[in-house]
């Protein structure tokens, strides 16, 4: 992982500028390149050389403020095969799966790449991320994305396979185990067999009907612990002097997640205890 994320930008750099409208373009940056809008030109050259949080004025006489960009802004604005997995799921993912540095991680259902590229940057130059994804055209575009985000291939610690979840999964002793897919049941038998134990199921459903009948497919097998399902909705707020109010648009519903922890094997997980219908005390 050797793409730069700080110092001088420089040729190679992918540069977001943003108007003073809060519009942003991404550029890649070349000795001799433009960057060409209806507000003017910006040579490539008034930008290399100089540190980020600079601006820059367009021919037009327009101001836009330079950053390399994050990734939540990279996996919003890349070229879609599939739907991307918004930052907040996959922020989610990578904290409440517990992804960390040296993790060896399985995923399936590439789509775009967005996920692949938090769970690469979450287990770091000595972890390891295996995606598998179906649909041939879906993975070229995954492997364009991550490619283009981190400079370069990943090949010491990505390994894209197309093919199916169930039928070509070889790995074993994995810490985790991501599922972005229409039927994740499916495959919990798979991820069960690779996990090792007190690793972690994830996945990423976007309908109540798949996240009831992934909760209960975890929940009969019978390696797990009680899967856990939630989602996550996020409000921005408009602070303004005195003027404190939430804004009148959030990224609302997206999808649902559900988790689970890989027990030993041979051990039966305890009875589940449910609180008595018309009671309010705790068992």
């Amino acid at each position: 992982m050797g793409f730069r994320r700080h110092g001088p930008f420089q040729a190679g750099d992918q540069v977001q500028l943003t108007d003073p409208k809060n519009k942003r373009h991404t550029i890649t940056l070349k000795e001799d390149g433009v960057f060409h809008t209806h507000k003017g030109a910006i040579p490539h050259s008034d930008l290399i050389g100089q540190p980020e949080g600079s601006v820059v004025r367009s021919s037009g006489g327009t101001d836009y403020l330079a950053f390399r960009h994050l990734l939540q802004d990279y996996t919003l604005a890349m070229p879609r095969g599939a739907a991307v997995i918004y930052p907040k799921d996959a922020s989610m993912i990578v904290g409440m799966a517990d992804v960390f540095p040296g993790a060896r991680v399985v995923e399936a259902g590439v789509g775009s790449g967005a996920l692949t590229c938090f769970l690469l940057r979450a287990v770091g130059p000595e972890g390891h991320v295996t995606s598998y994804e179906r649909r041939p055209e879906f993975a070229e575009v995954a492997r364009k994305n991550v490619e283009k985000f981190y400079g370069g291939p990943m090949d010491d610690n990505w390994r894209l396979v197309v093919g199916d979840l169930v039928a070509s999964i070889d790995e074993i002793d994995v810490d985790r185990v991501i599922l972005d897919m229409l039927a994740p049941w499916e495959c919990v038998d798979a991820a069960a067999k690779a996990l090792t134990p007190g690793g972690v199921i994830c996945c990423y459903v976007a309908t109540t009907t798949q996240m009831s009948k992934t909760v209960e497919a975890i929940r009969d097998h019978g390696c797990f612990t009680e899967p856990h399902a939630w989602e996550t909705l996020v409000r921005d707020w408009h602070v303004e002097g005195l003027a404190v109010r939430p804004d009148h648009r959030m990224i609302g519903h997206t999808g649902f997640l559900v988790s689970a922890r890989r027990m030993a094997d041979g051990v039966t997980p305890p009875p589940r205890r449910r609180r008595p219908k018309g009671t309010t005390e705790e068992l």
